[in-house]
């Protein structure tokens, strides 16, 4: 198909038909609660930035020093030369930040995920993956030529009677921690008993989590008290409440140096900037302390369910920064994140095959820089739409 000219134009001509087609838009404004888009300025509820930390202060001061002691590039693969005291220092504050053995630096989350579970599983294995698994999950699953099941959303019941039926190879179960279209909670407990119970690893990525959730930001697994021995491999991201870039990998001594060994994804690409590190290292100190960051947020959510559920509009069970809103069409999601924008809202319309078909809707996500005023305005302009359970 791809060397056909033709059926590429088909292809897009389908998608723009059945409203699936992506576009990108401008911003010329930092990362804010308050962004111009297209040249037009917005309030935005679309940013994974849930601490408001990509604009920081210090992460900029923190970046630019860096940059001028290491400049711009790192050079090479962190196995070649692109390793700098400023990614050590990072690694070494991630592993103690997640009380875990060792931490390992990706350049991306997707990277992350899909040099891990290459690395781990072989042909004979099997990898047992949550049915709305983020993406990058699916396809390293894939890529490891090991045999993916999915089970059904965190249904423990249909984990354990796939589990059940294996009879030879290793057996990895993977989640993620917060499930980033829906915006529920993995049952991490339930998890860990299994994959004990099945002598299986058991891999989390916490990439909406980490920062947002548990007594000093640590993520889900903080949050639910879950070790290192209960889930051996924690990946979490760095450009979501963390506000830079990049990825990690935390678990053990082994896992660690066995990734630096094997890891396609790690061996193979040029080291984060050691600005993005040095800026990291400063967020995580603001992390550490930023209770009065996560009680706002958790604020502005309560607030915004407690209005969405006294206008009757459908939100999906969710008690993390990620409020979907349930639409079903494609094209009146779009219509009316439209609608938004045109007053001033910025609100993604998510479509399949992101979410499954039948289900698309308005991801709204809150920051601890959002103020009671703007989650406000945001009820009002949805109440305006007309969306509510009586359609």
């Amino acid at each position: 198909m791809k060397n056909d000219p033709k059926l590429i134009q088909q292809y897009l001509a389908q998608q723009k038909a059945q409203q699936r087609y992506r576009f990108r838009r401008n911003v010329s404004s930092p990362q804010h609660v308050l962004i111009n888009i297209d040249g037009k300025p917005v309030i935005n509820f679309c940013s994974n930035d849930y601490l408001g930390l990509a604009n920081h202060p210090d992460l900029i001061a923190a970046f630019k020093a860096a940059a001028n002691q290491y400049g711009v590039g790192s050079g090479s693969a962190h196995l070649i030369c692109g390793h700098t005291q400023a990614h050590q220092a990072l690694e070494e504050a991630l592993a103690d930040f997640t009380g875990r053995e060792r931490a390992l630096l990706f350049s991306t989350g997707y990277m992350a995920n899909i040099g891990v579970l290459t690395a781990l599983a072989e042909r004979s294995d099997v990898i047992y993956g949550d049915r709305l698994n983020h993406a990058s999950l699916v396809d390293g699953a894939l890529l490891s030529q090991a045999k993916p099941k999915r089970y059904q959303h965190n249904d423990m019941r249909s984990l354990a009677q796939q589990l059940n039926t294996q009879e030879e190879g290793n057996k990895i179960i993977v989640s993620d921690g917060v499930f980033s279209m829906d915006g529920d909670f993995a049952p991490l407990m339930p998890l860990a008993k299994l994959a004990q119970q099945h002598d299986a690893w058991l891999m989390i990525d916490d990439a909406h989590g980490f920062g947002v959730l548990g007594a000093t930001g640590g993520g889900l697994l903080q949050q639910q008290k879950i070790t290192q021995d209960q889930a051996p491999i924690l990946m979490a991201t760095l450009g979501k409440a963390v506000g830079t870039a990049g990825a990690f990998i935390a678990g053990s001594e082994a896992l660690i140096e066995y990734l630096i060994q094997t890891a396609r994804s790690y061996i193979f690409t040029t080291a984060m900037p050691a600005a993005v590190a040095a800026a990291t290292l400063s967020s995580l100190n603001i992390i550490t302390s930023a209770s009065d960051r996560r009680e706002r947020l958790q604020q502005r959510i309560v607030q915004f369910k407690q209005g969405a559920s006294e206008l009757g509009l459908r939100l999906m069970p969710s008690d993390s920064a990620i409020q979907p809103l349930l639409v079903g069409s494609n094209e009146k999601a779009l219509k009316i994140s439209q609608q938004l924008l045109d007053n001033g809202l910025l609100v993604s319309a998510i479509r399949p095959p992101t979410v499954p078909i039948g289900t698309a809707r308005l991801r709204i996500t809150f920051s601890a820089e959002h103020t009671e005023k703007m989650v406000d305005e945001l009820l009002l302009k949805l109440n305006d739409t007309g969306l509510s359970y009586q359609e």
